[in-house]
């Protein structure tokens, strides 16, 4: 069920096609979120036994959340974890067709996030993971009243982007590519100053430096670009911590608000070390709490 614009370049062959969302749009206009929900059990079997590739990147997590568990029992957490993100796949394909709210979205930490910004004229960095439905997230951050630019790769997969309208984000959501020469910095600092918002991946390093992180009880590399800006913009970090709490409600967490900062002397990114390791705390106790809504498909403990 992998699918995103972030998708790693070197898997297989890409998943998602036109046929099948096709078939999702169609449940979801004659029976609903609920029946569209009910395919997915029989699309996620055919992964499950067909797709090993998507086994075996689902199993880098699944070995370090669930430790004790042998082969039959880490293909079901699999299995689960599909079931997991086909439902928030649906979710967003659903919001695009209904064209409408669907969903209870809770914000919590919004009076915080408006506190930073009558604070200072300078933006946020608004830190995004593979944890949950980060997409749905940031349809709540309207009320800000602010610009969301959002840092990413092209969807490479046609499909993809035109059911769930990947790329095409309207309204104050607007793109940055890290494709452009300095991999948008200069872009995204000019942004800062201007007082928006600018969206990173946080978890994944896609080729970029990286830190060996205590992450799951092993070290694992998580990248340090967005706390080396933040440091260099002197602005926050809001880390954004989307969960899926039942059919039709989520739950946004904006709390987490870091400072990271550098010292003029010693080694400048080394000092960013203890604001990633924070972070990666802040995703270990939600993943405690929600094991199947953490969607990395990637071996972040190998570099």
């Amino acid at each position: 069920m992998q699918t995103g614009s972030r998708a790693d370049k070197t898997g297989p062959r890409k998943r998602g096609n036109r046929t099948g969302f096709w078939f999702f749009e169609m449940f979801i206009r004659i029976s609903g979120l609920r029946g569209a929900y009910g395919f997915l059990y029989f699309v996620c079997l055919y992964y499950l036994i067909f797709d090993r590739h998507a086994v075996s990147s689902a199993l880098p997590y699944i070995n370090r959340r669930f430790p004790d568990s042998g082969m039959l029992t880490r293909n079901f957490h699999a299995y689960r974890l599909f079931i997991s993100q086909g439902r928030q796949l649906v979710d967003r394909l659903a919001a695009i067709v209904s064209k409408k709210q669907l969903f209870d979205i809770k914000l919590n930490g919004y009076d915080k996030l408006m506190a930073l910004f009558q604070k200072s004229d300078k933006g946020v960095i608004l830190l995004t993971s593979h944890f949950g439905n980060w997409q749905i997230a940031l349809t709540s951050l309207n009320k800000l009243g602010k610009r969301v630019y959002l840092l990413m790769r092209e969807e490479e997969n046609p499909a993809v982007k035109e059911s769930l309208n990947v790329g095409n984000e309207k309204g104050d959501i607007r793109i940055i590519s890290p494709e452009q020469a300095f991999g948008g910095v200069i872009e995204i600092m000019n942004v800062l100053k201007k007082g928006h918002v600018v969206s990173i991946m946080g978890d994944r390093n896609y080729g970029a430096k990286a830190f060996k992180i205590d992450f799951l009880g092993e070290k694992a590399f998580f990248p340090f670009s967005a706390f080396a800006i933040a440091a260099a913009a002197e602005c926050p970090v809001v880390i954004l911590i989307a969960a899926k709490d039942s059919a039709y409600s989520y739950t946004v967490d904006v709390t987490n608000i870091l400072v990271p900062c550098c010292k003029s002397s010693g080694k400048r990114n080394e000092q960013l070390i203890p604001w990633v390791q924070e972070y990666a705390n802040i995703l270990e106790k939600y993943i405690q709490k929600y094991p199947y809504q953490c969607f990395l498909f990637h071996d972040i403990w190998k570099n």
